[in-house]
């Protein structure tokens, strides 16, 4: 039986995908695999049997990754399943920016007196704003989210243009030809009424937006950022909101600095809190998890790479290593010294490290447990992990784990 714990709220949805006649949930403090969404892992000290951590969500920076790695823990998450909801805050916000709504609220909300229908007509001009419709959005990033933005803004009429070097193929399929795409942040940011930015949070994209970047937004141009707070230097933001060089910013980030500016709006994490998204976020999440556990293979991975393979054979060997040269044969001369016959093997390589399915015949469990301690003692052999084929009811093995 594999053993799952859980951090935060996860979605009856997702936690139903575990069926209980293979796993448990919460019931040991040394599980194969952790299911969480915010809950916050930098400190923890992993126990050894832990083969996989899941995130129920895009970002990932409340998981060690490289300690992960490094301990050959496969770090997972949701990418798209929160899509949506975030998507359709960013494009509300585009409106809230455009027509004075939250202002207007507020106001109304202080009048008094039996005639305050004719107190709004004769005020309602202070609120008057513009309309989305043939102003040019410029969205960076052109992932999953920054898709689907832009799109749906070309559908509401604006005209969009997108930046991404590294948008995959999959998505580029997904982006609207009506999207135009160019080949620099600076082309985005000359003429962009707004600007969108959906990038992750690495070394070269932190503060992202600073001084120099916000120089070369269009004068009285609006950003948003609902997708890391550092992606934008504060105080850069602050200063071009004061000057009158940026007109609003918009933000899913609070911090003490913004949350009084006059022209921030600063929303309180909202932008993948919907029942839809938490629920998608928690199916994907546990499909994956099983995905691996059940046959080795790697999905959504933030730091290991994809590995698919058809699962036939009785026995499957699960290897992390580093990415160093004459790993596979090595494996293999392990695997010759007994005689054994590969069925199938499939390696990839990411970065600093390697992941090896290699497919085997059926042994005798004496037989495969020192072969299994024998691959271990390979250099550069992080994790060898045993998994039996569960179309003939069985499960993994107790020596198949790191």
């Amino acid at each position: 039986m594999w053993t799952i714990n859980t951090y935060n709220k996860i979605a009856e949805e997702g936690l139903n995908k575990f069926e209980p006649e293979q796993y448990s949930l919460n019931e040991t403090d040394d599980p194969d695999a952790l299911l969480l969404r915010s809950q916050d892992l930098q400190s923890m000290k992993f126990t050894k049997n832990l083969k996989a951590v899941a995130r129920a969500g895009a970002g990932t920076n409340n998981i060690p990754v490289a300690a992960c790695s490094e301990k050959g823990i496969v770090v997972f998450n949701t990418p798209g399943a929160n899509a949506n909801a975030v998507k359709e805050l960013v494009l509300a916000s585009m409106i809230l920016a455009a027509r004075p709504i939250l202002d207007g609220v507020k106001w109304v909300n202080t009048l008094k007196g039996p005639d305050i229908s004719q107190q709004v007509e004769n005020e309602k001009k202070r609120f008057i704003g513009t309309e989305i419709a043939g102003k040019q959005l410029g969205v960076i990033g052109l992932g999953a989210i920054g898709a689907m933005v832009a799109n749906d803004a070309y559908r509401l009429g604006l005209d969009v243009v997108g930046y991404d070097p590294y948008v995959s193929v999959d998505t580029a399929w997904t982006i609207s030809r009506r999207v135009k795409r160019v080949h620099s942040i600076e082309e985005v940011l000359a003429d962009s009424d707004y600007v969108t930015v959906h990038v992750p949070l690495i070394k070269e994209t932190k503060n992202l937006f600073d001084t120099q970047t916000i120089s070369l937004m269009k004068e009285g141009a609006i950003l948003l950022n609902f997708s890391r707070g550092e992606l934008v230097e504060s105080e850069a933001v602050i200063q071009a909101l004061r000057k009158g060089r940026l007109k609003q910013y918009f933000t899913d980030f609070a911090e003490e600095a913004l949350v009084h500016e006059e022209k921030a709006v600063v929303f309180p994490h909202l932008g993948a809190s919907t029942s839809e998204a938490e629920i998608n976020c928690a199916k994907i999440a546990a499909d994956t998890v099983k995905y691996f556990l059940e046959t080795g293979n790697i999905i959504h991975s933030v730091n290991f790479p994809t590995v698919e393979i058809a699962f036939t054979a009785p026995i499957r060997l699960a290897i992390v290593n580093r990415n160093v040269t004459n790993m596979i044969g090595q494996m293999s001369m392990e695997l010759a010294k007994d005689a054994i016959n590969i069925l199938n093997i499939i390696n990839r390589g990411r970065g600093d490290y390697a992941y090896t399915l290699i497919d085997i015949e059926e042994l005798p469990d004496e037989q495969l447990e020192v072969v299994v301690q024998r691959i271990k003692k390979v250099t550069d052999i992080l994790s060898v992990r045993v998994i039996r084929n569960q179309t003939n009811n069985t499960k993994e093995d107790q020596y198949g784990s790191n």
